[in-house]
Parts: structure tokens; sequence; C-alpha cells
């Protein structure tokens, strides 16, 4: 799969621009804050529907405009695809596939898949559990879009559940008891299925980290990935244990929203006790474990988006990740000078959310 051409219309700091990128190695070159990464976070909204920065869809409408357009032509199996999507600044986002309307962002992801490298990854291990759900359970989405729903209805009953909680205030009659046990037991049933997901991927997933570390750091070392909730053996039991507790509280205190994924390296605790330099390095062995998980149960390679990632490694890191990166569409972001291992077929000089300059060597 690949994006032939992108063309941006009230996208970030993107007034009006168009880029045309390689199949192989395309690198977007530029001081920063100049839009590399706009143009980064616009490929990658393509398959997602979401900032792989974290922000929401209204903060992508450029200043005084009402609405973000981005429309791409490219190539998916042999077959043409056409994706064109507008972002209201009120909020509302339309998305269309081949000229048909797309109501489930899973019909998008089944026609389109990128990973994105950051700096930002970073966070991924040292940052907040929840960081590290959002990547499982995207990766699950990826390899399946169909557990997309699995996610939002697991979001939509934990809202239910926590403002019933909070409006009987700690007190249970007989009628908001059953009420409760309705929602106890939905939850139950969609939070059990995306627990059992998480285990079975973080079982695939562990060796595939393990050897993309290793291919990183260039010496042998000990990965661990775990996943082990207490709730996961019998989550309704979990939910009627804690149910005193929640009514005190007026939250759910126990289920998927809270899990944690336990990263280590060399038997020390990741998080807190391994170097920045060693958590880089894992948390890109994350995305390139991921990225070759899709690549080899779906047997097609996702769009790679290297964002600025070279920045923050040595040469010899570099030389690593470029070596590791399977065959297929790159794109790479740059301030400073290209890696000697880059060898783009299209480089694109971006100023001020424009392209100044392109070559094609």
């Amino acid at each position: 799969m690949r994006v032939e051409r992108l063309s941006l219309d009230g996208f970030r700091n993107y007034r009006q621009a168009e880029f045309v990128f390689s199949p192989g190695l395309t690198a977007i070159v530029g001081a920063n804050g100049e839009g590399k990464t706009n143009l980064a976070e616009a490929v990658a909204f393509l398959a997602t529907l979401s900032s792989f920065r974290g922000v929401a869809n209204d903060a992508l409408v450029a200043i005084n405009s009402p609405a973000a357009i981005i429309r791409a032509e490219g190539e998916r199996s042999g077959r043409s695809l056409l994706i064109e999507i507008e972002i209201s600044s009120t909020g509302r986002t339309r998305a269309q596939l081949n000229r048909q309307r797309i109501t489930r962002n899973a019909d998008l992801l089944e026609a389109l898949r990128v990973t994105v490298f950051s700096p930002d990854d970073l966070e991924l291990v040292k940052g907040a559990p929840a960081l590290r759900r959002r990547f499982m359970d995207d990766l699950l989405v990826a390899l399946d879009p169909r557990l997309d729903r699995v996610r939002s209805d697991l979001e939509r009953i934990l809202k239910q559940r926590n403002m019933l909680l909070k409006q009987l205030g700690g007190r249970l009659d007989t009628d908001t008891a059953a009420t409760l046990e309705v929602w106890d037991e939905r939850l139950g049933s969609v939070g059990s299925t995306l627990g059992q997901q998480r285990a079975s991927l973080v079982e695939k997933l562990r060796p595939e980290v393990a050897v993309a570390y290793e291919s990183l750091a260039g010496e042998p070392s000990h990965i661990e990935l775990h996943y082990s909730p207490s709730w996961l053996e019998d989550y309704p039991a979990a939910l009627e244990a804690s149910r005193e507790a929640d009514l005190r509280r007026g939250i759910t205190l126990e289920g998927p929203h809270r899990d944690e994924f336990h990263l280590g390296i060399n038997q020390l605790v990741a998080r807190t006790h391994a170097s920045q330099g060693e958590q880089r390095t894992l948390a890109i062995a994350l995305r390139m474990a991921a990225n070759r998980m899709i690549t080899n149960e779906l047997g097609v390679s996702p769009i790679l988006v290297l964002d600025d990632i070279f920045s923050e490694l040595d040469p010899r890191r570099s030389q690593a990740l470029l070596d590791s990166l399977p065959p297929g569409q790159t794109l790479l972001t740059t301030a400073g000078g290209l890696p000697d291992a880059a060898k783009p077929e299209t480089v694109l000089h971006i100023e001020a959310g424009r392209v100044i300059a392109d070559h094609y060597p």
C-alpha cells in the first residue's frame, strides 16, 4: 500500500499544498516549525481519523479556516485508492473512501495502515499507563479492525456505568441494583474480550520486541513485556468484589481501562531504571515489532512515517533502524542532514507550509 499524491487545504499551517511521494523513501526536509510534523500527521490521519500527537481533531484546522481537507490518491494490492477527509472547525469529521462515505474508522484501516516513529515515542516507556494501553489497543485494531467496535463499546459502557455510580452517591436499592447489574454484565463481557485479546497480543509481540531491541542496541539483552491484570481470570467476579468500593468512590476501579503493560530491560523496570537511551531504543523496538507483526499477519507493509527520529539516535542506531525497515513506502522528516544510509528517491523541501523545492534523484 502507498500514498502517491497528497493535497492539504486548511490543515495546520498548510493553506493549500500538494505533495508527490515515491513508492520507496521520500525525505521531507525543513527547519523546525515549518510543517514537517504536520505533514506526517496528515498522512497518519488518513488511516485512523485521529492525530498521533493526541490533540482533538478541531485543532488540525488552520486558523480562520472553516475546515481542513485532506485528499490522498494511492494504491493497495494493485487497486486505486482515493481517501477524502473533511475536518470541520466545529469538530465534525467526514471521510470518503473511493467516493463512498465512511461510517466506521475500521473501514479506513482496512484500506490503509500507517506506522509512525516520532521522538514522543519515548513516552511509551516512561509515560503514563494510558499511553501503553493506547499503543496495544491501536495495534489490536490495526491487526483486526473489528476490534475497534469492542474498544468503543468499552468506552461507552464505562461512561454509562460511572455516570450511574456517581448518581447513586453510595446508596443502592433494589431498582438501582438491578440497573447496575445490567451494566456489570455488559462491561464484564466486553472487558473480558478486550483483556483476552490484549493477553494474546502480548505473547506474540514479546519475541518481536526482543529481536528489534537487540538489532538496535547491537548487543544481547533480556527484554520483558508482561500483561497479567488480576481481574482477567474472571472479570464479572472482580466487578462484584469491587462493587462496594466502586459505589463509595463513584468510579469503576477494576478493568481494562486501568491496566498496565510492564516493560523491563535486563531484569530492571524500564520506566524507572533504564537509561534514556535504553528507553528510547525500547520505544522504537515496540514500533518496529508492531510494524513487523502487521506486515507478517496481513501480508502488506504499512506506510512508515519517521518523524525526526534520527535526531534522537546515534549513527549506529540510525543505521540499524534503516537496515531493519521492511520494503515499502517510507516518509522521513528531518531538520538536519539525512543519515548516510538513507537513500531517498524523492526529497521535498518544506518552508512555511509550502513545498519550495523538490528533487528526484
